[in-house]
């Protein structure tokens, strides 16, 4: 059976979208798609008793496979030694 899709809008603050747009480009997937994720995230983490509960739910909810977590973490690593050498060089 095929799933119904409805038709909505709304209306968002800019920071929103983009914050909406980067996660769509991060996970290579539509708009929509990311907003879905982040929704059903949202419910996960609500619904859970415990903090690795909560955890466990969202990174189900999100498809968070090994090589994922770990592309992330080497993003975030990179991006924290850029930040650093920015705030050096203004010293």
């Amino acid at each position: 059976m095929a799933a119904s899709t409805i038709r909505t809008t709304f209306a968002l603050d800019a920071e929103t979208v983009d914050r909406l747009e980067t996660l769509a480009r991060e996970w290579n997937v539509s708009k929509s798609e990311a907003l879905r994720r982040v929704i059903k995230g949202a419910r996960a983490h609500a619904e859970s008793r415990t903090p690795a509960e909560a955890l466990d739910r969202v990174q189900h909810a999100l498809a968070l496979t090994p090589p994922r977590a770990a592309a992330w973490a080497t993003r975030l690593k990179r991006e924290r030694r850029q930040a650093s050498a920015k705030r050096e060089t203004r010293a």
